[in-house]
Protein backbone atom coordinates (compact mmCIF):
# COMPACT_ATOMS: atom_id res chain seq x y z
CA UNK A 1 0.00 0.00 0.00
CA UNK A 2 1.54 3.37 -0.96
CA UNK A 3 2.45 5.79 1.81
CA UNK A 4 0.10 8.79 1.99
CA UNK A 5 1.67 12.02 0.83
CA UNK A 6 -0.07 14.10 3.48
CA UNK A 7 -0.79 13.61 7.16
CA UNK A 8 -3.62 15.58 8.71
CA UNK A 9 -4.70 16.01 12.31
CA UNK A 10 -8.10 17.47 13.16
CA UNK A 11 -8.87 18.86 16.62
CA UNK A 12 -12.57 19.51 16.97
CA UNK A 13 -15.77 18.94 18.87
CA UNK A 14 -19.32 18.03 18.02
CA UNK A 15 -19.54 19.17 14.40
CA UNK A 16 -16.65 16.92 13.36
CA UNK A 17 -17.31 13.95 15.64
CA UNK A 18 -20.41 13.28 13.46
CA UNK A 19 -23.05 13.16 16.14
CA UNK A 20 -26.41 12.67 14.43
CA UNK A 21 -25.13 12.70 10.86
CA UNK A 22 -27.01 9.58 9.81
CA UNK A 23 -30.27 10.65 11.40
CA UNK A 24 -33.27 11.03 9.12
CA UNK A 25 -34.83 13.79 11.20
CA UNK A 26 -33.57 16.72 13.24
CA UNK A 27 -35.17 15.14 16.32
CA UNK A 28 -33.17 12.17 17.62
CA UNK A 29 -35.07 8.91 18.03
CA UNK A 30 -35.80 7.79 21.62
CA UNK A 31 -33.01 5.21 21.42
CA UNK A 32 -30.65 7.77 19.80
CA UNK A 33 -30.26 5.60 16.69
CA UNK A 34 -29.26 8.57 14.53
CA UNK A 35 -26.59 9.53 17.04
CA UNK A 36 -25.31 6.03 17.67
CA UNK A 37 -25.13 4.99 14.03
CA UNK A 38 -23.05 7.96 12.85
CA UNK A 39 -19.53 7.03 11.74
CA UNK A 40 -16.49 9.23 11.41
CA UNK A 41 -15.59 7.84 7.97
CA UNK A 42 -18.57 9.74 6.51
CA UNK A 43 -17.33 13.04 7.90
CA UNK A 44 -15.54 15.89 6.18
CA UNK A 45 -12.15 15.09 7.73
CA UNK A 46 -12.16 11.49 6.49
CA UNK A 47 -13.60 12.47 3.11
CA UNK A 48 -10.98 15.19 2.69
CA UNK A 49 -8.19 12.81 3.65
CA UNK A 50 -9.47 10.23 1.20
CA UNK A 51 -9.62 12.77 -1.62
CA UNK A 52 -6.07 13.92 -0.94
CA UNK A 53 -4.69 10.41 -0.32
CA UNK A 54 -3.80 11.53 3.18
CA UNK A 55 -3.38 9.75 6.47
CA UNK A 56 -5.41 11.38 9.22
CA UNK A 57 -6.05 11.45 12.95
CA UNK A 58 -9.32 12.82 14.33
CA UNK A 59 -9.29 14.12 17.91
CA UNK A 60 -12.90 15.10 18.58
CA UNK A 61 -15.07 15.14 21.69
CA UNK A 62 -18.80 15.84 21.53
CA UNK A 63 -20.05 18.72 23.64
CA UNK A 64 -16.63 19.98 24.72
CA UNK A 65 -15.52 23.54 24.13
CA UNK A 66 -12.23 25.35 24.31
CA UNK A 67 -13.19 26.86 27.69
CA UNK A 68 -16.98 26.38 27.99
CA UNK A 69 -18.88 23.22 27.13
CA UNK A 70 -22.28 23.03 25.48
CA UNK A 71 -24.88 24.89 27.58
CA UNK A 72 -22.29 25.32 30.35
CA UNK A 73 -22.19 21.62 31.25
CA UNK A 74 -19.38 19.93 33.20
CA UNK A 75 -17.51 23.19 33.87
CA UNK A 76 -14.66 21.36 35.60
CA UNK A 77 -13.40 20.04 32.24
CA UNK A 78 -13.18 21.17 28.63
CA UNK A 79 -11.73 19.93 25.34
CA UNK A 80 -8.17 20.74 26.40
CA UNK A 81 -8.58 18.53 29.48
CA UNK A 82 -8.75 15.47 27.25
CA UNK A 83 -6.62 16.45 24.27
CA UNK A 84 -3.38 14.89 25.49
CA UNK A 85 -4.96 11.65 26.67
CA UNK A 86 -5.00 8.25 25.01
CA UNK A 87 -7.59 6.90 27.48
CA UNK A 88 -10.06 9.71 27.94
CA UNK A 89 -11.48 8.43 31.23
CA UNK A 90 -8.06 8.18 32.92
CA UNK A 91 -6.93 11.52 34.41
CA UNK A 92 -3.26 12.10 33.83
CA UNK A 93 -3.03 9.62 30.98
CA UNK A 94 -0.89 10.84 28.07
CA UNK A 95 -0.74 9.58 24.50
CA UNK A 96 2.88 8.91 23.61
CA UNK A 97 3.74 9.83 20.07
CA UNK A 98 5.99 7.03 18.77
CA UNK A 99 7.88 9.65 16.78
CA UNK A 100 6.38 8.64 13.46
CA UNK A 101 3.30 10.87 13.65
CA UNK A 102 4.27 14.28 12.26
CA UNK A 103 1.32 15.84 10.45
CA UNK A 104 1.98 18.48 7.82
CA UNK A 105 -1.46 19.96 8.53
CA UNK A 106 -3.43 20.43 11.74
CA UNK A 107 -7.03 21.64 11.40
CA UNK A 108 -8.57 23.21 14.52
CA UNK A 109 -12.34 23.71 14.68
CA UNK A 110 -13.27 24.57 18.26
CA UNK A 111 -15.76 27.16 19.46
CA UNK A 112 -19.24 25.97 18.55
CA UNK A 113 -19.92 24.62 22.02
CA UNK A 114 -18.41 27.67 23.73
CA UNK A 115 -20.79 30.11 22.05
CA UNK A 116 -23.80 28.24 20.65
CA UNK A 117 -25.93 28.59 23.80
CA UNK A 118 -26.61 31.66 25.95
CA UNK A 119 -24.95 31.93 29.33
CA UNK A 120 -26.97 30.44 32.17
CA UNK A 121 -27.48 32.01 35.60
CA UNK A 122 -24.65 30.90 37.87
CA UNK A 123 -22.04 30.43 35.17
CA UNK A 124 -18.77 32.25 35.95
CA UNK A 125 -18.79 34.22 32.68
CA UNK A 126 -19.90 37.43 31.14
CA UNK A 127 -19.98 37.66 27.36
CA UNK A 128 -16.77 39.69 27.51
CA UNK A 129 -14.90 37.41 29.92
CA UNK A 130 -15.89 34.30 27.95
CA UNK A 131 -14.59 35.84 24.73
CA UNK A 132 -11.32 36.86 26.39
CA UNK A 133 -10.83 33.43 27.99
CA UNK A 134 -11.59 31.72 24.68
CA UNK A 135 -9.04 33.81 22.78
CA UNK A 136 -6.39 33.22 25.43
CA UNK A 137 -7.00 29.45 25.52
CA UNK A 138 -7.10 29.25 21.71
CA UNK A 139 -3.79 31.07 21.45
CA UNK A 140 -2.25 28.74 24.02
CA UNK A 141 -3.59 25.70 22.19
CA UNK A 142 -2.05 26.83 18.91
CA UNK A 143 1.23 27.45 20.73
CA UNK A 144 1.13 23.89 22.07
CA UNK A 145 0.52 22.49 18.60
CA UNK A 146 3.35 24.57 17.18
CA UNK A 147 5.75 23.37 19.88
CA UNK A 148 4.68 19.77 19.41
CA UNK A 149 4.84 19.55 15.63
CA UNK A 150 7.40 22.19 14.70
CA UNK A 151 7.59 25.16 12.38
CA UNK A 152 7.00 23.16 9.17
CA UNK A 153 3.44 22.13 10.11
CA UNK A 154 0.59 24.30 8.85
CA UNK A 155 -2.02 25.16 11.47
CA UNK A 156 -5.45 25.83 9.93
CA UNK A 157 -7.82 27.57 12.34
CA UNK A 158 -11.50 27.36 11.37
CA UNK A 159 -13.95 30.09 12.32
CA UNK A 160 -17.68 30.39 11.82
CA UNK A 161 -20.67 32.03 13.48
CA UNK A 162 -20.18 33.85 16.78
CA UNK A 163 -16.59 32.72 17.31
CA UNK A 164 -15.21 33.50 13.83
CA UNK A 165 -13.91 36.93 14.79
CA UNK A 166 -12.13 35.56 17.86
CA UNK A 167 -10.33 32.89 15.83
CA UNK A 168 -9.32 35.41 13.19
CA UNK A 169 -7.99 37.71 15.93
CA UNK A 170 -5.81 34.95 17.41
CA UNK A 171 -4.45 33.97 13.99
CA UNK A 172 -3.58 37.58 13.19
CA UNK A 173 -1.71 37.89 16.49
CA UNK A 174 0.29 34.74 15.85
CA UNK A 175 1.09 35.75 12.30
CA UNK A 176 2.22 39.19 13.48
CA UNK A 177 4.48 37.49 16.02
CA UNK A 178 6.24 35.61 13.22
CA UNK A 179 4.30 32.35 12.81
CA UNK A 180 4.36 31.99 9.03
CA UNK A 181 2.40 28.73 8.87
CA UNK A 182 -0.81 29.61 10.64
CA UNK A 183 -3.89 30.21 8.51
CA UNK A 184 -7.44 31.34 9.19
CA UNK A 185 -10.29 29.66 7.29
CA UNK A 186 -13.74 31.26 7.50
CA UNK A 187 -15.99 28.26 7.09
CA UNK A 188 -18.39 28.65 4.17
CA UNK A 189 -21.73 27.28 5.36
CA UNK A 190 -23.62 28.21 2.20
CA UNK A 191 -26.06 25.50 1.13
CA UNK A 192 -25.83 23.40 4.30
CA UNK A 193 -29.13 21.92 5.47
CA UNK A 194 -28.10 20.86 9.00
CA UNK A 195 -30.72 18.12 9.00
CA UNK A 196 -28.84 15.60 11.12
CA UNK A 197 -30.22 14.74 14.56
CA UNK A 198 -30.45 17.82 16.78
CA UNK A 199 -29.65 20.03 13.79
CA UNK A 200 -26.16 18.69 13.26
CA UNK A 201 -24.54 18.52 9.84
CA UNK A 202 -26.06 15.92 7.56
CA UNK A 203 -24.04 13.48 5.45
CA UNK A 204 -24.67 15.78 2.50
CA UNK A 205 -23.31 18.72 4.49
CA UNK A 206 -20.13 16.81 5.28
CA UNK A 207 -19.60 16.06 1.60
CA UNK A 208 -20.00 19.75 0.73
CA UNK A 209 -17.60 20.80 3.49
CA UNK A 210 -15.12 18.12 2.45
CA UNK A 211 -15.12 19.51 -1.09
CA UNK A 212 -14.42 23.00 0.25
CA UNK A 213 -11.71 21.83 2.63
CA UNK A 214 -10.08 19.70 -0.08
CA UNK A 215 -9.89 22.67 -2.43
CA UNK A 216 -8.39 24.83 0.30
CA UNK A 217 -5.78 22.27 1.37
CA UNK A 218 -4.76 21.60 -2.22
CA UNK A 219 -3.80 25.29 -2.54
CA UNK A 220 -1.83 25.52 0.72
CA UNK A 221 1.98 25.64 0.46
CA UNK A 222 2.44 22.28 2.18
CA UNK A 223 5.58 20.26 1.53
CA UNK A 224 5.63 16.47 1.88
Amino acid sequence: MPMPWLRMLAASAISTVLIGTSGVTTAAAPDHRGVRDSVHTAGRVALTARGLRADYQLNAYSGQGMVRNYNGGSPEVNYRTFYDRALLNVPGDVWRNPGTWRPQLVVVHLGTNDFSTPLNPGEPWTDESLAAAYRSAYSGFLAKLRQRYGSATTLLAVGTGPFAGHVEHVVRERASAGDRRVRYWPLDTTGLDCTGCHWHYSARDHRLLADRLTALVADLPIRW
